[in-house]
């Protein structure tokens, strides 16, 4: 499943926990596409408490407790890293991560805490989700295969890398619109995982955030870029995206565009996807300001320009994910959309 349909099924999830229907979630996927920052994120849109046990860093004893005698009687000390109303609030996430890197016996353990939601006498709170991560096996990470009654305590999901939802996410998260045209340029590399060869750095939605900020910390340093690029994504493609900079200083005047100046769309098709991503960047900033220059306007207009519509379509989709449905609202979204109507019909 894609990103966002997955936080769509977790966010569901979470809220079934307090009427008493969640089941335990497990997502699958190799490294780095994003599997944590899903269960985080629904943890932030509901201002909820996110607590991440890391099973592979676990001994049997650390999710039983400790044993302790009292009046002739063995009792069990409760974890203080467990899910408690008092201290951690009466709604949250329990999130085993790394599952699958988990020795059979710490496995084992957290077979009652999942399915019953207990351990001895201790029992998670009603409105504490569960959910859990892990890589499978042939993705070169350190990974178990999941015993049977493990597996069957899970709803299982598998989650997959999709260009349009990180994009969204990238806008979202204010990352550089240079790396953002780059992936759209090269769609097949914001994934590019071969187990076989063992990489060490490769590109991944985790790695385009490291490179993100490497574009912060080293952008001024033409010397030190493009090491930077590469020990974040590999060397392929650190040395594409550096490439696709350095290409960037023929890009035209963004602010022109941006006032309704007639501005040639270049010929270069990298430079096209540098125009659309740094366009719908803009058209965030002037969505959050009011648009009192009728920005979002002048890019809608642009739009129209592109000799491939299926550019203009693209910045225009990705402006409507960017900024919602206020781009309707716009006078010149009408004459758009007329304009491409015999090429698609706009998705709202």
């Amino acid at each position: 499943m894609r990103p966002s349909q997955l936080f769509a099924i977790f966010d569901r999830e979470f809220t079934s926990a307090a009427r008493g229907i969640h089941t335990p979630v497990m997502v699958w996927g190799p490294p780095g596409i994003g599997k944590s920052q899903l269960i985080a994120d629904v943890a932030s849109r509901h201002g909820v408490p996110i607590i991440d046990v890391r099973l592979s860093q676990m001994e049997p004893s650390d999710l039983r407790g400790i044993p302790f005698r009292t009046e002739g009687r063995v009792e069990w000390a409760v974890p203080a890293l467990l899910p408690d109303s008092d201290r951690h609030g009466s709604s949250g996430i329990l999130f085993l991560d790394e599952i699958t890197a988990a020795a059979p016996t710490v496995s084992a353990a957290a077979y009652q805490l999942i399915l019953d939601r207990r351990l001895g006498d201790y029992s998670v709170p009603n409105a504490w989700a569960i959910f859990a991560a892990g890589n499978r096996q042939g993705d070169r990470s350190v990974a178990y295969a999941m015993p049977a009654p493990l597996a069957n305590r899970f709803s299982h999901y598998e989650l997959e890398v999709n260009l349009d939802d990180w994009v969204v996410w990238a806008y979202t998260n204010g990352i550089d619109p240079r790396l953002i045209a780059f992936l759209r340029f090269r769609p097949d590399l914001l994934f590019d995982f071969d187990p076989a060869s063992n990489p060490i750095a490769f590109p991944s939605p985790r790695s385009w955030e490291f490179a993100h900020r490497a574009l912060r910390k080293f952008g001024d340093r033409a010397d030190l870029l493009l090491g930077s690029l590469q020990a974040c994504v590999g060397p392929a493609a650190g040395i594409e995206l550096n490439a696709f900079i350095e290409n960037l200083n023929n890009l035209p005047d963004i602010d022109a565009i941006t006032r309704g100046d007639d501005i040639p769309v270049p010929a270069s098709i990298d430079l096209q996807y540098a125009i659309a991503s740094a366009l719908v960047a803009r058209s965030i900033k002037a969505n959050d300001g009011n648009d009192d220059n009728g920005t979002i306007g002048h890019i809608l207009d642009y739009a129209t320009a592109f000799p491939e519509r299926e550019m203009g379509i693209m910045l225009v989709s990705d402006m409507h994910r960017a900024i919602g449905e206020s781009l309707f609202t716009v006078p010149e979204f009408a004459a758009w959309a007329e304009q491409v109507a015999d090429v698609m019909a706009y998705d709202g």
